[in-house]
């Protein structure tokens, strides 16, 4: 039988808009299970091709980059991780919100010493406590040191910083605190801190990409994070549809199969006359996994024609493939190849 994939609109915006490939603060946000730290991983792989120097930084202490790349947990420290297409790297950062207060401390208080005699008397977590927004704050404060580090040449240290952020449901909260921040701190370190990254966040320098599956709840989620960084005046970059399943069926089975209207005789005598015998209940089996599959297909065409009507004008989306026995360092290059193919691309540091 053919092949085909998901009907795509025959017009709409492109995958990866021009703008894009001058972005330098990529922020992978999606619902909890769509493969959010997946699709961070393989866009860090994919805009590191051609000779780029990406980080990719992770918030959440779960070590899930570690994790996808197969490595040993990855320390308060920027190391390289992975290498790209002609030449490039990805270096990875799992951030500490410890550590990166205590480096805050020593950067405008300079106060050394003092600051690891605060960790040892818990006052970090005393004031992270009392001013939560605080932590997120030096999270994404790290991540803007990143993308502002220049090199003894004035060039910048890293092409890009791919943001492993935290799920859809907390993203423009953790992105846009630095305004609750601005606003308590008046004047200082911590007001200017604040000030700068939102100046990042809210720059086309910042590009948020959400991931979604195919499914009711993750696309709702999705869309409900569309309308909110919209209403924050944050840049939404792409959709991406994660974990696309390939269509075995012909457009005009698929319906009839989703209803259940399979002829179990038509494939027996399909696959005799391919000098295949099967035993009924194998061809029973075979014609619950062609529902089965049917099934599938059309709701994740409903999804995306959710996702071609429902955000006004259309978001770029990229699509990937769903990988089959899990994801390895091998699946996130061809992911990452996947990516390349839909037009992801990076201008170099000048």
């Amino acid at each position: 039988m053919p092949t085909t994939v998901h009907p795509e609109p025959a017009a709409g915006p492109a995958t990866w808009p021009g703008a894009l490939a001058h972005a330098r603060l990529h922020v992978v946000s999606g619902k909890g299970g769509t493969g959010k730290t997946t699709v961070a991983a393989a866009l860090a792989l994919a805009l590191a091709t051609g000779g780029k120097r990406v980080l990719l930084v992770e918030v959440e202490g779960r070590q899930g980059v570690a994790q996808v790349f197969d490595t040993a947990p990855l320390p308060y420290a920027e190391r390289r991780i992975a290498v790209a297409a002609g030449g490039g790297e990805v270096r990875a950062l799992a951030v500490d919100t410890e550590a990166a207060l205590l480096e805050y401390f020593e950067m405008f208080y300079r106060l050394g010493m003092a600051g690891r005699t605060l960790r040892r008397m818990g006052a970090i977590e005393f004031a992270t406590t009392l001013a939560p927004g605080l932590r997120d704050v030096l999270l994404t404060g790290k991540a803007k040191e990143c993308v502002t580090r220049t090199e003894t040449d004035g060039r910048p240290a890293y092409d890009a910083v791919v943001l492993d952020a935290p799920p859809t449901g907390r993203l423009v909260g953790f992105l846009d605190v630095t305004k609750a921040m601005a606003d308590l701190a008046k004047v200082g370190p911590i007001h200017g801190q604040a000030k700068g990254v939102e100046a990042l966040i809210h720059s086309p320098l910042t590009a948020v990409h959400l991931v979604t599956l195919l499914s009711d709840l993750p696309v709702t989620e999705t869309l409900d994070a569309v309308a909110e960084l919209g209403r924050a005046d944050i840049a939404v970059g792409t959709l991406v549809v994660n974990r696309m399943r390939e269509q075995w069926l012909p457009d005009r089975s698929v319906t009839a199969a989703a209803d259940g209207r399979v002829d179990a005789g038509r494939i027996a005598n399909g696959l005799q006359s391919a000098g295949i015998e099967l035993a009924p209940d194998e061809i029973d089996g075979l014609v619950a996994e062609t529902v089965e599959h049917a099934v599938g297909v059309a709701a994740e065409t409903a999804a995306l024609r959710r996702l071609d009507t429902e955000p006004d004008p259309p978001l770029p989306r990229l699509t990937l493939p769903a990988v089959l026995g899990g994801v390895d360092l091998g699946a996130l290059y061809e992911l990452a190849e996947s990516m390349i193919g839909q037009g992801v691309y990076l201008e170099p540091r000048r």
